[in-house]
């Protein structure tokens, strides 16, 4: 039979652990596919909250206790209270649970249903249908859960998960493997670790689920939310944000690509200074200055996109000459999409003069604006073509 352990992270809660095991016992008696158990992970409470744990299970023979000797704060007991569900005692998924009654045990049965049938992390949802937080609630305590949820959403760009700050829980063996495990730093020691690990875990491609269910405010002990949580989850999701943004390969794609378009227009607007007016064909002084700030451009990006966009395909010396001919070739795409757009803006609407740059008396025309927009055109080209025909193979 599997097993899920109830994981409960305890700080001078002497006056709940015994309602909330009552209650969590009652729940379990209606479970017939899991065999269910309790872990209290109490941070040496002062007000002993560990006797009475240990009062308790003289009576409640699937109830465990784990002493920290010191705070090790919310991130910390659990990473503590899921070493030892995993480990010892054989859990094949573990909830994190409050031990203040607000979290509805009744919901428990919901959760096992939705990881039977195939979710990997499941969570409480104060957040869509059916779920709701207490109307008593102060304005600040509010303010502080919806908005806050809102703004992590916003910033991380995923609105698929609608309560991303709860703290109830289920998670299986896996996702505690591969996700939760790692999460050793500082920075998840407190509230932190709720946002953190979902992150995590979604981004990792974890098939997460939500049930809903009414929150409710404790009545015994006092809330350990401060203000230090709202300032470490706003460092928390704008670091991840701004360090995703960072690494992924579309940016540093087109960061490189806007450096070679400032390479483009600048050496275009100098060539079309110095070179002489003529028509030879259908090639205009225009369009070579375009041929000529094209190559330096796509020289520039060939360089940068090995060292930096694509540093994990980066090429073999030896390859290089061969692969700088295939870039040339397959940029070829965005230098024809480029003239056709030149080509067309200077026969049709022709190379007039739009306004002059200050302090500089740079004079903008219509020719620049064409070359912007080819250029933007073939960026999307240019970025299938590199990871198709150039850096196609990841290296060994």
């Amino acid at each position: 039979m599997k097993k899920a352990i109830i994981v409960i992270p305890t700080y001078n809660e002497s006056k709940n652990v015994g309602p909330v095991t009552e209650k969590l016992q009652a729940v379990f008696k209606k479970i017939k596919d899991w065999k269910m158990e309790i872990l209290i992970i109490d941070d040496t409470s002062p007000d002993k909250t560990y006797e009475v744990v240990k009062e308790l299970q003289k009576s409640q023979k699937n109830l465990h206790l784990v002493i920290n000797k010191k705070k090790a704060g919310l991130g910390g007991a659990y990473l503590r209270g899921f070493q030892k569900a995993y480990g010892p005692l054989g859990a094949d998924v573990a909830f994190e649970f409050d031990a203040d009654l607000s979290h509805d045990p009744t919901k428990i049965p919901k959760f096992l249903e939705m990881i039977d049938g195939g979710y990997d992390m499941v969570l409480g949802s104060r957040y869509i249908a059916g779920g709701g937080i207490p109307e008593d609630w102060g304005i600040d305590r509010k303010f502080m859960s919806i908005v806050g949820n809102l703004i992590i959403m916003t910033v991380l760009t995923d609105f698929r998960i609608r309560d991303w700050t709860g703290g109830y829980r289920a998670i299986t063996k896996e996702v505690y493997e591969n996700v939760h495990k790692n999460l050793t730093s500082e920075r998840f020691s407190g509230y932190t670790f709720q946002i953190g690990s979902l992150h995590q875990a979604v981004r990792k491609g974890y098939k997460v689920g939500e049930v809903p269910f009414q929150f409710i405010d404790r009545t015994e002990g006092e809330s350990k939310l401060g203000s230090e949580y709202i300032k470490n989850t706003l460092i928390y999701i704008f670091k991840v944000r701004i360090e995703e943004i960072l690494n992924n390969r579309f940016f540093k794609f087109l960061f490189v690509g806007g450096l070679g378009t400032l390479i483009q227009l600048i050496s275009l607007s100098l060539l079309r200074a110095v070179l002489p007016d003529f028509n030879l064909l259908f090639l205009t002084k225009f369009l070579t200055a375009t041929l000529i700030s094209i190559e330096l451009a796509i020289a520039s990006n060939f360089i940068l996109n090995n060292l930096w966009t694509f540093a994990d395909k980066k090429l073999d010396p030896k390859s290089i000459p061969s692969k700088f001919i295939q870039f040339n070739l397959a940029s070829m795409g965005s230098v024809i999409i480029q003239l056709i757009v030149n080509f067309l803006g200077e026969n049709l609407i022709g190379l007039k003069p739009l306004f002059k740059l200050p302090i500089i008396n740079f004079m903008i025309d219509t020719g620049l604006i064409f070359a912007m927009i080819g250029i933007i055109i073939g960026l999307f080209w240019n970025f299938f073509a590199y990871n198709k025909f150039i850096w196609n193979s990841k290296k060994k």
